[in-house]
């Protein structure tokens, strides 16, 4: 089965939350959530290859796996118990809004098994409102994970209820997306917010180490980690780098260094 074979199960396959918030305090604890997407179309853009990603990553340490479509969801699921943060990615016609955009989505990924459903919580045109996801959210038992771009967003989705905060969108709503995490958002997060997960650009071990720094509940990585295609590029690019410039040292730190803080 790949992503989009995915049938919808029945409302008797719901079930109740496998976690209570104070246990995923406990599992997560300032750790490591690793987001398995391959490069759409790649050579490792299948269901039993996101499983094996996934159950690579939590044999290393991970605490907890992002998941896309609900089809790779169920499949994860039936291999581990670590918790999952479900999320669905549609390219609409009318809307910029990619994440989990629809009350159907959410019913699926909760179906599937996630634990915790992440949506845009943007300000932005969309088919459904942002409190109808909420309220989706909330009538299938799991806990919600607002992708904010800005301040305001976290501030209405903890106004909504919404449990889980991700810097996820900053940078991605318009104009230039900057080469580093918006360290800046996710300090302002962190102290209205008492569960923010780090996400967008956290490429490094210093880029995540920082964000432990300074307050976040988790630090999601997902290129660096799970997209070979664009690592081997960084890496290639680098090397050649090295071999054109005068500064060997400085032109390979200046090459997939500087590009793992872009992505």
């Amino acid at each position: 089965m790949d992503k989009d074979d995915f049938i919808p199960a029945g409302k008797e396959e719901m079930s109740m939350k496998r976690f209570t918030i104070e246990q995923l305090d406990t599992i997560i604890n300032r750790g490591l959530i690793v987001s398995c997407q391959p490069v759409v179309n790649g050579a490792l853009d299948r269901t039993d290859a996101v499983v094996a990603m996934g159950l690579a990553c939590l044999a290393g340490g991970a605490k907890a796996l992002r998941i896309e479509g609900a089809g790779r969801v169920r499949q994860v699921r039936e291999s581990t118990a670590a918790p999952i943060i479900g999320i669905v990615k549609r390219d609409l016609p009318d809307s910029e809004i990619r994440i989990t955009p629809t009350p159907e989505d959410i019913a699926d990924l909760s179906r599937a098994g996630a634990d915790i459903i992440a949506f845009d919580a943007t300000d932005r045109t969309r088919p459904y409102s942002r409190e109808a996801l909420v309220g989706a959210i909330v009538e299938h038992e799991c806990y919600g994970m607002a992708d904010c771009s800005i301040i305001d967003d976290v501030e209405f989705s903890l106004g909504n209820g919404v449990e889980f905060i991700g810097t996820t969108l900053s940078g991605y709503t318009g104009g230039i997306t900057p080469e580093e995490p918006d360290y800046a958002f996710l300090s302002n997060a962190v102290r209205i917010a008492p569960r923010v997960i780090a996400e967008g650009r956290y490429n490094t071990i210093e880029h995540s180490r920082e964000a432990i720094r300074l307050g976040a509940w988790g630090v999601t990585v997902g290129t660096a980690l799970t997209r070979l295609e664009t690592m081997t590029g960084w890496f290639v690019e680098g090397l050649r780098d090295a071999r054109t410039g005068d500064d060997r040292d400085a032109e390979f730190a200046s090459g997939p260094a500087r590009r793992m803080s872009g992505i």
